[in-house]
């Protein structure tokens, strides 16, 4: 899904003169100017050999999560818990236990990371990974729980556009429960560590100078690596 959501939390004029003048001398050529170097092409990462399969199958990932349960995000600056309770979203934390189960967040960038609201991530660094899930989308949740500070939730593009893109609400962003986005999850542990993920790119292209969600869709981490080397990232997400 090129959902580029949360959250969301979204001349010229020429002129031309009839009288005639005097016309001034023809200047000599200047030298012609070489091309610029021609920039190197991004190549996408491939999927690695032992990547579980089923990350190209979001078919066959549609086990219920338990009714509670915690994951360990190990990150680049270090290392937070998050909290899961089915109760409050149970589409929502269906969806994300499968992928975490089957390393779906591993090497995931924070691409969208705005200071005073939101960090987001969810897009696989692998385009054939993110393009197969790209269609799988889940039904709505009833919006249970408010998007306060720590608060995990889905992004989404409109109703039902649920698919794997996530935000953790950097503040307060009650705002956002009447237009859908429903929090299955919670930041217990390493809130600190959230804080000081890389946010100096800030809102995403075409809006802002980071990341372009549709080209991340097509090169995955390559892309980043390439043009938003500071960005923070996932190392491995745990189920406890």
């Amino acid at each position: 899904m090129r959902s580029w959501a949360v959250v969301m939390l979204c001349l010229s004029v020429a002129c031309s003169g009839a009288e005639k003048t005097v016309e001034a001398p023809t200047p000599p050529p200047k030298p012609a100017t070489p091309p610029p170097a021609a920039q190197a092409e991004i190549v996408p990462l491939a999927l690695p050999a032992d990547a579980n399969p089923l990350l190209l199958h979001p078919s066959d990932l549609k086990e219920t999560a338990p009714a509670e349960f915690q994951v360990k995000v190990e990150t680049t600056k270090g290392a937070f818990v998050v909290k899961v309770h089915r109760e409050w979203a149970p589409n929502g934390a269906d969806r994300f236990y499968n992928l975490a189960k089957v390393g779906f967040y591993d090497q995931a960038r924070f691409f969208r990371a705005i200071e005073g609201f939101m960090v987001q991530f969810g897009i696989s660094g692998y385009p054939e990974v993110a393009k197969a899930w790209m269609d799988a989308r889940i039904p709505d949740d009833d919006v249970t729980q408010h998007n306060t500070r720590g608060m995990v939730t889905f992004a989404t593009a409109g109703p039902n556009t649920r698919t794997t893109q996530l935000f953790i609400n950097l503040v307060d962003n009650s705002k956002l429960d009447a237009m859908g986005f429903a929090p299955f999850g919670e930041v217990v542990e390493g809130m600190d560590v959230v804080d000081s993920l890389y946010m100096g790119y800030g809102e995403g292209a075409p809006r802002g100078r980071g990341p372009h969600q549709g080209k991340l869709q097509d090169l995955g981490n390559a892309y980043l690596d390439a043009k938003f080397p500071k960005l923070d990232g996932i190392v491995k997400i745990t189920i406890e």
